[in-house]
């Protein structure tokens, strides 16, 4: 039995964002520049629904088994009812939905948007929009963690708050990296993040900002591979943190993902390449499962798309691999 399966009824173009349900580590979204949100049940690879959108959808959250929310070019904050194929308009950004996080603690959307404002919207209200906050640029990313919201801005430069008190960050940090940000995902234990950048490096970040705990930040490169003497650097696309072992994943527009343990500065394993540049991933709920989404990332423009793979979405069981040395949880 192989160790990997490729999802039936992928997207048709480019993958924006892969999410699992929080509750059931079978079901999957997938979000596409070609307008749809797909959910997938991976046990019996079938799409199990389709949401067709107006313009391309480039975030998407999963707060419980039944709802899900989506963002994009068209500029609303959607729901989406899993069961029935509703569509529910909640409200609007005066510019593109960058991207969306779900706060568990406060059971919260919070929609990022290139308007340069944060929002948080409250589903069941009359009102589903509860708060905007403005930013000082267009948001790029976002992450959430133990009421702790992370925002990634055009400029590389990041904002750091605590939700209970959205008047100011309670931190502002210039990316540890020189080039764009490319992806941006939290530490599942609460103690800080990861960043990537355009021009593979990948920057590990706490939040305690006293200096003995910030002496532990670092950077590495990594997706870079020597080809006759020349090196070449890829962007790097996408993290994701294991929900158990808090060990990381990266991908990479050199169409590879490796595993890694932050703690002790090293990768655990590479897998082997997928046939287009990863563009997502995302971990099931309880850690059993690596969601990969294959697709063209648009680094070499329109010419690189005419003749670019189909996008794909691979599903690999997990073993040891994603494992910290001496786990003993």
């Amino acid at each position: 039995m192989s160790d990997q399966f490729e999802l039936k009824s992928p997207p048709f173009d480019s993958i924006s964002a892969l999410r699992f349900s929080p509750t059931q580590p079978n079901h999957l979204l997938v979000s596409s520049w070609d307008t749809t949100v797909r959910h997938y049940d991976i046990a019996t690879n079938e799409q199990k629904a389709k949401f067709d959108h107006r313009a391309a959808v480039l975030a998407i959250a999963y707060p419980d088994a039944s709802r899900a929310y989506s963002g994009g070019l068209d500029t609303s904050v959607k729901e989406l009812e899993l069961e029935t194929e509703k569509i529910n308009h909640l409200g609007q950004h005066a510019d593109s939905v960058s991207s969306l996080t779900h706060l568990k603690e406060r059971n919260t959307i919070i929609s990022g948007s290139w308007d340069r404002t944060v929002r948080f919207w409250d589903p069941r209200a009359a009102t589903p929009q509860q708060s905007s906050h403005d930013l000082p640029e267009r948001v790029y990313f976002m992450d959430a963690v133990n009421n702790t919201l992370v925002v990634a801005m055009a400029s590389r430069l990041f904002h750091i708050y605590d939700v209970r008190s959205m008047g100011r960050p309670e931190q502002t940090r210039e990316s540890s990296l020189k080039f764009m940000t490319r992806a941006l995902a939290c530490m599942v234990d609460g103690q800080g993040y990861a960043t990537a950048s355009v021009e593979g490096r990948i920057a590990v970040e706490y939040f305690d900002p006293s200096t003995e705990i910030q002496d532990r930040k670092y950077a590495f490169k990594c997706h870079r591979q020597t080809i006759d003497e020349v090196d070449h650097v890829w962007p790097v696309n996408a993290l994701a943190f294991h929900p158990q072992y808090n060990t990381f994943a990266s991908a990479g527009s050199d169409a590879t993902v490796s595993i890694w343990d932050h703690k002790v500065k090293k990768r655990l394993r590479q897998y082997p390449r997928y046939p287009s540049p990863v563009a997502a991933l995302a971990f099931n709920s309880d850690g059993t499962k690596l969601a990969v989404g294959a697709s063209y990332v648009w680094d070499t423009g329109e010419e690189g798309a005419r003749t670019a793979e189909r996008p794909s979405v691979h599903i690999r069981t997990l073993g040891e691999e994603i494992k910290p040395k001496g786990w003993t949880g």
